[in-house]
C-alpha cells in the first residue's frame, strides 16, 4: 500500500491561507470489489472546485494512489512527472476559480486505513468501509487533506447490485449500470451506481463511504432517521434494540444540553470487521469495531457499558469535532477529550449506566495516569509539527487526562456556566473551525471566571501530581489538623490548583457511610483543611471524593487500615474505585508490595458488586503478578488468585456477569495441573459450574490458556475452528496458534510478522498478541535482540497502525531485566531512528524499569 504525504503544520497553514475549497464530486468504481482474487485497485475520479487568493501561485493536493491515469486543471493537463503518493500532485499557475479533475487507481486496503476490504469466510461476501483519520482520505480520492479546509462532498459509487452503500448523506437515487466480469470462469455480475445528496460542510477526515451486503435495521427518532448495520453473517448477534436505545437516549440528552440540534437528516452506525480502533466519528456514518461491540456470546454489563460509552462518544463528536472542528491537530486533545467527557456525562445522566464516572476513573483515567508517567509524557496541549507526530498522540493523555481536565474545568466553573458557554460556542462556530482559546473565551464569558491561568497549569504542563493527607488526632479522637500535601515529580515540578472534595466515611453496621463532605481548592505544596479542626476523625478520610480532579491519591495510616479491612464496605462505588485506584498507583510506584496488593484484592474484591471494578481490578491483579511481583513469589500469587477466582465463581449467582468475570480470571490465572485439568473438563462439558455457559468466546479463552501453558495440542485448535468457521473464529485461531509454546512455532510467527509481505491487520494483531505470553518468558527471550535488529525495518515498511502495533506488542516487555534496559539504551543511542518510533521504544523501556523497581519492593517485603 502506498505511503501518504507527511503534511506539516506550516504547509497546512500556508495552504489554508491560499485556497478555499468549494466542493468535491467523487465517483468510485467498486464494481469488482466483490471478487477478492480480482483487481487489487479501484478507480476514483475526483472533481474538486476551489478558489485561490493569489492567482498565479501554486499549491499541491494529496493523491495517495497506486497510479494516476490523468489530471486536468481548468481544462489543461497537469504534469504528472513529479507526482508520488508521498509527495502528492503539484498544481501550478492557479486561477482565481479552479476546477481540478483527477482520475486515479487506488489500492484496496487490508490495514484498516483508506478503503478497507474484508472477505467474510462464512459466505464469501466482501465488505468495504473507509477510515480516513488522521489523513487517509487521500487514499481514496484526491483531496486537500487537512481539517480546516472544509467543503461539501457529493459521492457516487458503482457497486454490485445486491450491495448497500452508506455515506455521510442519504442516497438520492440508484440506477442500473450494467454488468461486470469476475475472475476467469465467473459469470458476469449486475452492478448499479448509487448517487448521494450533496453533504453539509465537513473536513475530509470525517467523510465516509461503506459498501457491501450489509444487514440493516432502521428506526426514526426526534426527526432523525437512524440506521444500524452489520455483516449479514453477524445479523443474529446484532442486538439493535439496545444499540438504538442508547442512541435515542444520547440524542435526547445532547439536544437538551447543547442547545443545537443534530444537523443531518440521518445517523447511521455500522459495525465493521477488522477495525483498528474502537470507532470513528464520520459525520452521520459512524463505524464501530465489530470485534469489540457485537457480542457472539454472553458478556457482562462491563462490555455493555463500554459499548454505550463508545456510542455516546461518537455521537458527541457530531457536535464537537464535526459541526465545529479543530483548526489543526494541536487541538486533537480537545476533540477527543470533550467526546470522552461528554460520553460519560451522558451515560451517567441518560442511560442505565448511572455509575459511569466510576468506570471512567477505574479504566480510562488509569490509562491517563499510566501514559502521563512515561518518559514520553507531554502536555495535554502541544504543538503538532506534522502528521507523523499526530499519529502517536492518540494516547491516554489526549483522551483520558484531557477528559479529566474537562471534568475539573466543569467543577471549577460550574455545570450551568459550562453548558451556557458550550451552547454559545456551538452556535458561533457552527460549520467552521475553532481552537481551545475560542472555547475558553465563551466559558469565561459565561462563568465570569478568569480561566487562562487554569488552562496554562493544566494544559501546558505534563505529569501528574500526588495528593497526600497529613493528619494529627488528639486523645479524644478529634482532628488537631488536616493538611493536603501536593507533590510533583522533580522533572515536572508544577503544583496545580485542584478543586477537590474531601469525604469523611464512618463504619456503621458494616457499611462505610459518608458522614460529611467538604469541597475546596488545593493550591501549592500544602493546603490546610481548617474546617476539619476539632472534627471527630472518620474511619476513612478520602481525598478527591467524587473524583473531581486528576491526581494520584494517598491515604493516611488510619484510613489505609480502614480500607484494607473494609474496602468493599463503601456504599459508593466511586469511593471504592478511588481506593482501588490509589492502591494500584502505590504498587506501580513501588510504595506497596505486589503481594500486599494481591492480598487486598483477594480479601476485598470477592464482595465487590460493581462489574466494572471487578473486571478492571482482576486485570490489574494479573498485571501485578506478571510485571510487579518478585518472580520467586509470583507462582504463589498465581495459585492464590486461581483458588480465589474458582471459589468466587462457584459461589456467584449462576449465569451472572460476576460469575463470568471470575471464570475468565480463573481461566487466565490457572497454572497447576489440577486447574488446567478442570479447564479441559469445561471444554468437554465436565465439571462446569452451575449456570456458567461455556459458549464460543469463553471456549476460545479457555483454550488459549491451555495452549499457552502446553496443556492442549494444535489439533484442539483445529477442532475449535471447525466449529467456528467465522471471521471471529479465524482471528481467535490465529491468536491461539501463535501461543503454541514451541521454538519452531515462535520462529514461524516471527517470520510472518517481520517478512516482506504485510499481513492483513486482523492477522497481524492476532499473531502479535499471541507471540509473547507471561508463561513463555524463556522461550521468546532470543527475540529481544532480534526486535532491536528488526524494528526499524518493520517501521519503515508497514502502514502506521501496523507499525505502531508491532513496536508496542513485540517489544520484549516480559523480559524484565537490566539486560533489556541496556539493549534498549544501546538502540536509543543510535542515530537515524524516526522520533515517533523512538518514543514508542522508550515507552517500552519505561515499563521495564518500573517493573524492576516494583519487583525489588516486593522482594524486600519477604525479608
Amino acid at each position: 500500500m502506498p505511503g501518504t504525504r507527511n503534511l506539516t503544520q506550516t504547509e497546512a497553514t500556508q495552504r489554508s491561507r491560499l485556497i478555499e475549497v468549494i466542493g468535491y464530486d467523487i465517483s468510485l468504481d467498486l464494481s469488482s470489489a466483490g471478487h477478492a482474487t480480482g483487481n487489487p485497485t479501484f478507480r476514483s475520479v475526483t472533481e474538486v472546485r476551489f478558489r485561490c487568493a493569489e492567482p498565479g501561485s501554486s499549491t499541491f493536493i494529496e493523491v495517495a494512489a497506486d497510479s494516476v491515469r490523468a489530471a486536468t486543471l481548468n481544462g489543461e493537463p497537469v504534469d504528472l512527472s513529479g507526482w508520488s503518493a508521498e509527495a502528492g500532485l503539484t498544481l501550478p499557475d492557479l486561477a482565481a476559480e479552479n476546477t481540478l479533475v483527477v482520475d486515479a487507481d487506488f489500492p484496496y486496503s487490508a490495514s484498516g486505513q483508506g478503503m478497507h476490504r474484508s472477505v467474510d469466510p462464512e459466505d464469501g461476501e466482501t465488505y468495504l468501509y473507509s477510515q480516513f483519520e488522521t489523513a487517509d482520505a487521500q487514499r481514496v480520492f484526491a483531496c486537500f487533506d487537512q481539517p480546516d479546509l472544509k467543503s461539501v462532498y457529493t459521492w457516487h459509487a458503482t457497486v454490485p447490485a445486491h450491495w448497500r452503500v452508506v455515506s455521510n448523506m442519504p442516497a438520492e437515487r440508484e440506477e442500473p449500470t450494467g454488468f461486470v466480469g469476475g475472475p476467469a470462469g465467473a459469470e458476469q455480475a449486475e452492478v448499479k451506481t448509487v448517487h448521494f445528496a450533496e453533504s453539509v460542510r465537513m473536513s475530509a477526515y470525517i467523510t465516509a463511504l461503506c459498501a457491501g451486503p450489509y444487514h440493516e435495521v432502521r428506526d426514526r427518532h426526534d426527526g432523525v432517521d437512524l440506521g444500524v448495520y452489520c455483516r449479514a453473517s453477524m445479523a443474529r448477534h446484532l442486538d439493535a434494540d439496545d444499540i438504538l436505545l442508547i442512541t435515542r437516549q444520547g440524542f435526547d440528552f445532547f439536544h437538551e444540553q447543547f442547545g443545537v440540534r443534530y444537523p443531518l437528516p440521518k445517523y447511521d452506525q455500522l459495525w465493521v470487521p477488522d477495525f483498528n480502533a474502537g470507532a470513528m466519528e464520520n459525520f452521520g456514518c459512524v463505524t464501530h469495531a465489530e470485534s469489540h461491540y457485537l457480542f457472539r456470546s454472553q458478556v457482562t454489563d462491563f462490555e455493555y457499558e463500554q459499548r454505550a460509552n463508545t456510542i455516546l462518544h461518537e455521537l458527541a463528536h457530531m457536535w464537537f469535532g464535526n459541526l465545529v472542528t479543530m483548526r489543526w491537530w494541536n487541538d486533537l486533545w480537545l476533540n477527543e477529550s470533550f467526546a470522552e467527557w461528554a460520553s460519560h456525562w451522558a451515560n451517567s445522566q441518560a442511560t442505565r449506566f448511572t455509575d459511569a464516572w466510576t468506570t471512567f476513573l477505574s479504566i480510562r483515567k488509569n490509562w491517563g495516569y499510566r501514559q502521563d508517567q512515561l518518559s514520553s509524557t507531554h502536555p495535554v496541549y502541544c504543538e503538532m509539527p506534522d502528521l507523523a507526530a499526530v499519529e502517536v498522540n492518540f494516547d491516554g493523555i489526549t483522551y483520558a487526562k484531557g477528559a479529566s481536565v474537562i471534568k475539573q474545568l466543569v467543577a471549577y466553573v460550574g455545570i450551568e456556566p459550562f453548558r451556557t458557554g458550550l451552547r454559545t460556542y456551538f452556535t458561533r462556530y457552527a460549520w467552521g473551525n475553532a481552537t481551545f482559546d475560542d472555547l475558553l473565551s465563551e466559558l469565561e464569558a459565561a462563568s465570569g471566571r478568569e480561566l487562562r491561568k487554569f488552562a496554562a497549569q493544566w494544559l501546558e504542563t505534563a505529569q501528574v501530581n500526588t495528593l497526600r493527607p497529613e493528619v494529627s488526632i488528639d486523645g479524644d479522637g478529634n482532628y488537631e489538623s488536616v493538611t493536603v500535601r501536593q507533590d510533583a515529580p522533580a522533572d515536572h515540578p508544577t503544583l496545580r490548583t485542584h478543586r477537590i472534595g474531601v469525604g469523611l466515611y464512618d463504619l456503621r453496621d458494616g457499611v462505610l457511610v459518608r458522614r460529611d463532605r467538604i469541597e475546596l481548592d488545593v493550591t501549592g505544596e500544602r493546603t490546610e483543611l481548617a474546617a476539619l479542626r476539632g472534627v471527630p476523625a472518620p474511619d476513612v478520610l478520602l481525598l478527591n471524593d467524587e473524583d473531581l480532579t486528576y491526581a494520584k491519591l494517598r491515604l493516611d495510616d488510619r484510613s489505609m487500615a480502614g480500607v484494607v479491612r473494609h474496602i468493599s464496605a463503601f456504599d459508593s462505588a466511586l469511593a471504592r474505585a478511588l481506593c482501588w485506584s490509589a492502591a494500584w498507583d502505590m504498587v506501580r510506584d513501588a510504595e506497596l508490595a505486589a503481594r500486599d496488593y494481591l492480598a487486598l484484592v483477594l480479601a476485598g474484591l470477592p464482595a465487590e458488586s460493581d462489574i466494572n471494578l471487578v473486571t478492571q481490578t482482576l486485570r490489574q491483579a494479573s498485571a501485578t503478578l506478571i510485571s510487579y511481583a518478585d518472580p520467586g513469589w509470583a507462582p504463589t500469587g498465581w495459585a492464590d488468585l486461581a483458588r480465589t477466582a474458582r471459589d468466587v465463581l462457584l459461589a456467584a449467582e449462576p449465569g451472572s456477569g460476576l460469575q463470568l468475570a471470575w471464570a475468565r480470571a480463573y481461566a487466565s490465572a490457572a497454572r497447576s495441573d489440577a486447574d488446567l485439568a478442570a479447564l479441559r473438563g469445561w471444554l468437554d462439558g465436565v465439571g462446569v459450574p452451575a449456570g456458567l455457559v461455556i459458549d464460543t468466546e469463553l471456549r476460545w479463552s479457555v483454550l488459549a490458556s491451555l495452549v499457552a501453558k502446553g496443556a492442549a495440542e494444535p489439533a484442539a485448535i483445529d477442532a475449535e475452528l471447525a466449529g467456528d468457521r467465522t471471521a471471529s473464529g479465524e482471528r481467535e485461531a490465529a491468536y491461539v496458534r501463535a501461543l503454541l509454546p514451541t521454538a519452531e512455532n515462535k520462529a514461524d510467527v516471527w517470520d510472518a510478522l517481520t517478512g516482506a509481505a504485510a499481513l492483513p491487520n486482523w492477522r497481524h494483531r492476532s499473531l502479535l498478541q499471541g507471540f509473547q505470553h507471561p508463561t513463555q518468558v524463556d522461550l521468546v527471550a532470543p527475540y529481544a535482540e532480534r526486535f532491536f535488529a528488526t524494528v526499524g525495518q518493520v517501521w519503515a515498511s508497514r502502514d502506521n497502525e501496523s507499525a505502531q502495533e508491532f513496536v508496542i506488542l513485540a517489544y520484549p516487555s516480559y523480559q524484565i531485566s537490566d539486560a533489556t534496559v541496556a539493549a534498549t539504551d544501546a538502540w536509543l543511542a543510535e542515530s537515524g531512528h524516526p522520533a515517533p518510533l523512538r518514543r514508542l521504544v522508550a515507552e517500552g523501556r519505561d515499563g521495564v524499569i518500573r517493573a524492576l523497581t516494583a519487583r525489588a519492593k516486593d522482594a524486600a517485603a519477604a525479608a
